[in-house]
């Protein structure tokens, strides 16, 4: 216990999912957290928006661990909007040393040719823009701090491709050069860069029909099992997904003195579907 005592973490997309248990996992080791979620609907998106009441329960989990957390509606798309929600943050908790630039989309599923316009620009505009933005707003109060770490999600998809997710695997290939970019712009302050580079994760980006589908086209209205057994194509371990605290401990670990001189590093969490 401990590993980031008296630390302060900035999560995006913190209301469920992997920026919750990012949240929590950071919290049982002692570090305090701003969190910020857009609690809206993303067009496009094939699965319910995360709520305030989603948020509330990350906050009630977060000080039920007795640490301090300062929560807030807010967009990656909206860039003042995010400086207002880190700069109070750091104001009431009196720092900033971690960032994990979590947030993300996943919209209509379809060849490159057939994507709208606007699925695009939005696409690029949360899972890319909206990471720099990230990392943008929170840069300055990492420098006052003398260094830290920033950790930006990225996926799979960001080391290879998929068909019919030519915005998401553009945006998260972004990433990786932002990472490694800002890996070599910030290393004179002692700000670490890397990105962590998910498998399918069980959360509800990933279980809803959509993926089912796009899994499994072969069938009319595929379920869960269906496309757990395609699932388990990608990952060379024999596993259909993993689980958010999984990409947490790998976010606490790059966070954490132990990878003290760890940056420009893609790590993937991934059961090796980037090696098989």
């Amino acid at each position: 216990m401990g590993r980031v005592e008296g630390k302060v973490a900035f999560i995006t997309g913190a209301a469920r999912g992997q920026g919750r248990s990012h949240a929590i996992r950071l919290a049982q080791e002692g570090a305090d957290i701003i969190a910020i979620d857009v609690l809206e609907p993303i067009a496009g998106a094939p699965y319910d928006a995360a709520t305030e009441e989603d948020l509330a329960e990350t906050v009630a989990q977060v000080e039920a661990l007795d640490r301090r957390i300062v929560a807030a509606k807010a967009d990656v798309r909206d860039f003042d909007a995010l400086k207002k929600v880190v700069d109070d943050g750091v104001a009431q908790l009196g720092r900033l040393d971690i960032v994990a630039a979590n947030a993300g989309i996943s919209t209509t599923m379809a060849p490159a040719q057939d994507l709208s316009e606007d699925i695009w620009v939005d696409m690029i505009d949360v899972n890319l823009n909206g990471v720099w933005r990230t990392c943008k707003a929170a840069i300055p109060h990492l420098k006052a701090s003398g260094g830290g770490s920033i950790v930006l999600t990225s996926s799979d998809a960001g080391l290879f491709a998929f068909p019919n997710l030519a915005h998401y695997v553009s945006a998260k290939h972004g990433v990786v050069g932002l990472m490694r970019t800002l890996a070599l712009e910030l290393a004179p302050d002692m700000i670490r860069v890397n990105s962590v580079h998910p498998t399918v994760v069980d959360t509800p980006m990933v279980n809803n029909e959509a993926t089912y589908t796009l899994f499994r086209p072969d069938l009319e209205h595929p379920g869960v099992d269906d496309f757990k057994e395609a699932a388990m194509g990608i990952n060379a371990l024999p596993i259909p997904w993993v689980e958010a605290v999984d990409i947490s401990n790998a976010v606490l670990w790059l966070a954490s003195d132990e990878a003290r001189y760890v940056t420009g590093v893609p790590l993937p969490i991934d059961a090796g579907a980037a090696v098989k």
